[in-house]
C-alpha cells in the first residue's frame, strides 16, 4: 500500500523553492521559511507565479513530484509531471468502459449511491450532536433513502446524473443547519460556484479545488487517466474521473473541514474579502488557516470500510483510484466506493 505523504503548500508571493541535498527548501526574503525531505513530499502546490527553476521541475518530474499552479484565489491553472506510468492496457480499457453507457451506468451507479449514503450519514450525525428543529432535516434523510432506491434501479445514466443533482440539491438544502456557531457571519442559501457569493461557498469552492487535486494526482500515480469519466461527462481540459470519485469523499473530506473551520471559530467573517462584481475571495491568512485545517485531515487514521485496514484519509483517493484500476482490469467484480461509517 502507498504511503502516505504530504503536500508542500506555496502561498506567499515572495517566496523561492529550490533543493537542497535531498530537501525542497522554501525561502522568502532569502531567509529559509521551510526545508522538507524529498522523500515526504508527494505534491507542490503553488497559489499564484512562484520561481521554480527547470532543473528543479526536472527533478521533480522524474521522481514523480506533481507541481501544480493555482490562481491566488484557488482556481487551477495547470500541472506539471513527468513520464506517465501505468500499463497502457488499462487506459485503453477505461476508455472502452467510458464509451459505453451499459458499463459506464455500473460504475456511476455505485458512486451515486456512495454519495447519497454519506450525505445522509452527515445529517444523522448533525442530529445526534446536535438535534433537528422541526422536521427539515428527517425529511432529508427519508428523501435521500428514497433517492437511493431510484438510483439502485436505474437504467439511463442521464436519469442517473439527474438523480445526483437533486441529492446535491437537497443535501446543500441542509447545510446551512450544519453551521452552529457564527451563524450570522457565514449564512448560507445554496450553492454557488462561479464566484461564490458568500464566504460559506468560498470556502467550499477552494477545499473541493483541493481535494480533487489530490484525486486527480492519485489517479495519474494509479495509471488512469483522471479526464476520463463514468458519471461526468467528457469536456476538453475538465478531470472527469477524478470528479467522479470526488463525490464519494466530499462529505466526509472536504465537507467537514469547511464546517469545523466555522464551529469551531478557526476562521472569521474579518478573513473574506467582496469584490464588486460580488464575488467573495478568501483572504491570506484565512487560506493558510484552510490549509492548515487540510491537511490535518488528511492525516486522522481511519479504517477503510471495504478492505478494513486502517489507513490515513489522505491516502483514500490512492486507495479509491487503486480499486478502480482493480475494477478496471477486471481483478474485481464491482467497483467499492468509499461509505461513510
Amino acid at each position: 500500500m502507498k504511503k502516505h505523504l504530504n503536500t508542500l503548500y506555496i502561498t506567499n508571493p515572495d517566496a523561492f523553492i529550490r533543493k537542497e541535498g535531498m530537501t525542497f527548501v522554501v525561502e522568502v526574503e532569502g531567509k529559509k521559511a521551510v526545508q522538507a525531505p524529498v522523500s515526504t513530499i508527494e505534491n507542490i502546490v503553488c497559489f499564484g507565479f512562484k520561481p521554480v527553476t527547470p532543473a528543479l521541475m526536472a527533478f521533480c518530474a522524474e521522481n514523480n513530484i506533481g507541481i501544480s499552479y493555482c490562481s491566488s484565489t484557488g482556481k487551477f491553472l495547470a500541472r506539471v509531471y513527468g513520464e506517465q506510468t501505468g500499463n497502457v492496457l488499462l487506459r485503453k480499457n477505461q476508455y472502452t468502459i467510458s464509451d459505453s453507457e451499459e458499463k459506464s451506468l455500473k460504475i456511476a451507479r455505485n458512486i451515486v449511491a456512495a454519495k447519497i449514503a454519506n450525505s445522509r450519514t452527515q445529517i444523522m450525525r448533525h442530529i445526534r450532536n446536535h438535534g433537528d428543529n422541526g422536521h427539515k432535516l428527517k425529511d432529508a434523510i427519508n428523501y435521500l433513502a428514497e433517492k437511493l432506491k431510484q438510483v439502485e434501479m436505474t437504467d439511463n445514466l442521464e436519469k442517473l446524473r439527474g438523480y445526483e443533482g437533486e441529492v446535491a440539491a437537497t443535501y446543500f438544502n441542509c447545510f446551512n443547519d450544519f453551521i452552529t456557531s457564527q451563524k450570522e457571519q457565514f449564512i448560507f442559501n445554496g450553492r454557488s460556484k462561479r464566484p461564490p457569493r458568500d464566504n460559506v461557498n468560498a470556502l467550499l469552492s477552494f477545499v473541493y479545488m483541493l481535494l480533487v487535486g489530490d484525486v486527480r494526482s492519485a489517479l495519474e500515480t494509479t495509471g488512469l487517466d483522471p479526464q476520463v469519466g463514468f458519471l461526468h461527462r467528457l469536456r476538453p481540459g475538465r478531470p472527469s474521473l477524478a470528479l467522479d470519485i470526488m463525490e464519494e469523499l466530499r462529505a466526509y473530506v472536504a465537507d467537514r473541514v469547511v464546517l469545523n473551520l466555522i464551529n469551531l471559530r478557526q476562521i472569521s467573517e474579518k478573513d473574506f474579502d467582496t469584490r464588486e462584481t460580488g464575488e467573495i475571495r478568501i483572504g491570506d491568512q484565512a487560506r493558510k488557516a484552510v490549509l492548515i485545517a487540510y491537511q490535518k485531515r488528511k492525516d486522522e487514521i481511519i479504517e477503510h470500510p471495504f478492505l478494513d485496514e486502517k489507513t490515513t484519509i489522505g491516502l483514500l483517493p490512492h486507495i479509491q483510484g487503486r480499486l478502480m484500476a482493480r475494477y478496471i482490469r477486471g481483478d474485481i467484480e464491482e467497483y467499492p466506493p468509499f461509505y461513510m461509517r
